[in-house]
């Protein structure tokens, strides 16, 4: 099963780990973000981890603008069809906005361009070259979709909207779209910063979760690897939530 996989977000955290689980199946895995010299030095990393013939691409793109996802599809429109496509770039960019409507209005947009824009325009550029049938597309959703957490929270429930969509426009064509929600996850560059200024702000967390402990970057990867897997076939227009037990699962 050797699989062509585009990951965004790739460089750092979940990304990365989502990157590291998916070698196995790999033929090439593209690493997709902002930063190219983040990404190649992931990229020089992982090449001795992966089994022999497996390509390693570093591909820096803004996936906000369109122009530049557009010169990113370009080239993967060179290859063969994707196999896996794992729309996880993103990020909370809208903490600390000012109180004034401008900086609300600053806020909000930023959240929904970097967690929303950034998964839609890549698949919609690259819709015509997702493999048919067995295509997977999963999407890098948050408990925070599920509970509410301003702009953020805001920002990934429309990814869960429109992932519920896109599974039923691909059902057909046998590509299956889902979403992974993780809880907190604090080893990643998305705490980082919030952790430093608040060291607290990691025991406060864990002690609302049932399992007494915080996750792992790896275990949200192996949720990602079960959807991108033969067995996950016939699993579509499905939020997969990995959280301890924070937040149970609804029907």
């Amino acid at each position: 099963m050797a699989q062509r996989i585009v990951v965004t977000g790739g460089g750092t955290g979940i990304g990365r780990a989502i990157a590291t689980a998916l070698l196995p199946q790999a033929s090439q895995i593209v690493l997709v973000g902002r930063r190219a010299e983040v990404l190649r030095e992931t990229a020089r990393e992982l090449a001795p981890l992966a089994p022999p013939g497996v390509q390693i691409s570093p591909l820096a793109c803004d996936l906000t603008v369109p122009a530049e996802v557009e010169q990113l599809a370009e080239i993967l429109h060179r290859g063969p069809a994707i196999d896996v496509l794992v729309c996880n770039a993103g990020g909370n960019l809208g903490v600390g906005a000012g109180p004034d409507l401008a900086s609300v209005a600053d806020g909000w947009r930023a959240d929904f361009d970097a967690n929303v824009l950034s998964a839609v325009l890549l698949t919609q550029a690259l819709l015509d070259h997702i493999r048919r049938p067995g295509g997977r597309i999963i999407a890098m959703s948050s408990i925070a979709a599920l509970r509410g957490s301003g702009s953020y929270g805001a920002a990934k429930a429309a990814v869960n909207a429109w992932v519920l969509s896109l599974a039923m426009e691909l059902a057909a064509d046998g590509v299956t779209v889902n979403a992974v929600a993780p809880g907190f996850v604090p080893d990643t560059p998305f705490w980082e910063d919030r952790i430093a200024a608040d060291p607290s702000l990691r025991s406060k967390r864990i002690a609302t979760i049932p399992m007494g402990r915080s996750g792992t970057p790896e275990e949200v990867a192996a949720a990602v690897v079960y959807l991108a897997s033969p067995g996950a076939a016939w699993t579509t227009g499905q939020i997969i939530q990995v959280n301890g037990g924070t937040l149970l699962g609804r029907g």
